[in-house]
Formats: structure tokens, C-alpha cells, sequence
């Protein structure tokens, strides 16, 4: 497998792209926005500019890395005489089987269609190919480049010779593949996202302030982050999203999403990516927002 696609220029899609270049693969980074792809291009050599301080690569390793990856606005082109295209566009159900629709028809008809979706059926989004059994969930976890565990997320129908091919390319990465099943959330996030929207309920409920929500699970849990400090990190919008998709999957009241979450987020109040969420990042000072003037 030599030649891997890439849909999508964002913080996913730039780490997996990082990712394959790193290790020898010939990346086709694809965005319908050239400006989205030079950004894309410009945090990855940031990122690589990081590890050769680090000392963790060489400036040849970073150069060649770099020279791994082409970009493109075109789709067709894109992903022509690709073996493997990774999907990571945004989390939205319409947009990612429209993309499959699309890389059905204008892929080689052996290539592997993947997805790093953190909670959409892998079943249905194969549903709208000709070829369900070979699309499978890649689900890499943020920051790419610097992340062990990927969810390999097995649809109804992926076949066994695919998901082989993929654990083992993953292997390749340095990661750390886990087979799962295609079931809403998956693993990673059926178990964090409760986690995080109970830490919301918490604070919403008055028991405890932000910062002492976060202490307790860092320091009595030994979490590097604060829970929520990571839904700012991942993004208030994207938590909201998978609540919803768990919720809509199980019908079970215990994913329902809080009111405090639906509220922020409706203000626009998304975490890291807006300036502010339970911290305000807008000067990276990361101080306490008051949480009370979503309450009332």
C-alpha cells in the first residue's frame, strides 16, 4: 500500500496526513479549500519543526515528510490510483455519505474506504457504496502524530480481509489498533462522553465550580486533564454532536445531552476553537469562566 488519500485539511485530517507521510506513504491531502490545505501544510511542518527540537526526528525526516505529501481540491484526482482513502471531514452524518457516495464511483475499485468518524455507523455510512465490505472505521485519536490507539471500527459487512489489512497497516503507523464493533460511540467515546456530560451535569447542578470539578478527577484519578478541560479541547460542539448520535442510537436517557452543554454551545461558547467554554482561552490565560450566567 503506497499511496493514501486524505479528505479533509482540519486538525484531524492534517495529523492523519502527518501521520502516513511520516512513514514513507505518498499522501494525497484533499480539501476543497486551497486555503484550508496550506494551513493544514503549515501546522504539520510546525508540528515536525517541534520534533526535530525535540530531537525526536531529523531535519532529512521532516524534509522528506513533508515532500510525502500533495495537495489537492479535486476529489476525482485526488484519490485516482489511490490503495487507501481516510475520511475526516466533519462529524456529520449528510456530509460523510455524500463523501462516500462520491469516492465510490471515483475511487479504483479495490481501494479501502475508511473513515475516522467518532460515532456514525460505519454499516450505514458503507451502505451508500458498491463496496460495504471494504469500508472500515479508523478512528485516531487527537493529537495524531503523537496518539498510540486508533479504534478499528468493523461495519456489518466489513470483511475480515480488510480489517487484517488495516490492523496491520496501522501497526506500520506505530500505533496501536483495537478491533471494535459498530455500535453508536463505539468504545472511546460510549465511555468518555457520558464521563464528560456527567462532569457538566455536576457543575450545572451546583455541587462544584470548573476548577474543582477538574481537580478532583486529576488528582484523584491521576487524569492528565480535567474532564472538563477536554470537552473544551475536543471541541463543546463536537461533544454535543456524539451525545446526540448515542442518544438517537440507544434511546436511552442516560446519553442525553446536558441542558448546560445544549445552552454553550448555542451561544457559540465551543471550547478551545471559539476563544472560550468552561476556560477562557482568548488571551491563553485559561481563566474560570463564571458557569452561573449559563444557568440562569
Amino acid at each position: 500500500m503506497e499511496y493514501v488519500a486524505v479528505i479533509g485539511a482540519g486538525t484531524m485530517g492534517n495529523g492523519i496526513a502527518h501521520t502516513f507521510a511520516q512513514s514513507g506513504f505518498k499522501v494525497h491531502l484533499i480539501d476543497v479549500n486551497m486555503d484550508a490545505l496550506e494551513k493544514g501544510v503549515q501546522t504539520i511542518t510546525t508540528n515536525l519543526n517541534r520534533m526535530v527540537a525535540k530531537e525526536k526526528i531529523t531535519d532529512q525526516q521532516k524534509e522528506d515528510t513533508l515532500k510525502n505529501i500533495n495537495l489537492f481540491t479535486s476529489m476525482k484526482a485526488g484519490v485516482k490510483d489511490t490503495n487507501l482513502v481516510v475520511e475526516a471531514a466533519t462529524e456529520n452524518v449528510a456530509l460523510k455519505l455524500k463523501i462516500f457516495k462520491d469516492l465510490d464511483e471515483a475511487c479504483p475499485k479495490t481501494t479501502i474506504l475508511a473513515t475516522n468518524t467518532s460515532s456514525i455507523s460505519i454499516t450505514q455510512i458503507a451502505a451508500v457504496t458498491s463496496r460495504p465490505e471494504q469500508v472500515i472505521g479508523m478512528h485516531f485519536m487527537n493529537p495524531v502524530p503523537l496518539m498510540k490507539l486508533v479504534e478499528i471500527i468493523r461495519g456489518y459487512n466489513t470483511s475480515d480481509a480488510v480489517t487484517s489489512t488495516i490492523m496491520a497497516l496501522s501497526k506500520t503507523l506505530g500505533k496501536a489498533p483495537v478491533e471494535v464493533n459498530d455500535y453508536p460511540g463505539f468504545v472511546a467515546n460510549r465511555i468518555l462522553m457520558p464521563m464528560l456530560n456527567e462532569a457538566i451535569e455536576t457543575l450545572y447542578n451546583g455541587v462544584a465550580g470548573v476548577h474543582e470539578i477538574d481537580t478532583v478527577m486529576k488528582l484523584g484519578m491521576a487524569h492528565p486533564m480535567g474532564p472538563l478541560q477536554l470537552a473544551d479541547f475536543i471541541g463543546l460542539d463536537v461533544c454535543l454532536s456524539i451525545l446526540n448520535v448515542m442518544y438517537d442510537g440507544f434511546k436511552n436517557p442516560k446519553y442525553a445531552p446536558c441542558p448546560l452543554l445544549v445552552n454553550m454551545v448555542m451561544a457559540g461558547k465551543l471550547g478551545v476553537k471559539s476563544g472560550e467554554g468552561f476556560y477562557d482561552y482568548s488571551q491563553n490565560k485559561k481563566a474560570e469562566i463564571i458557569s452561573k450566567q449559563f444557568l440562569n
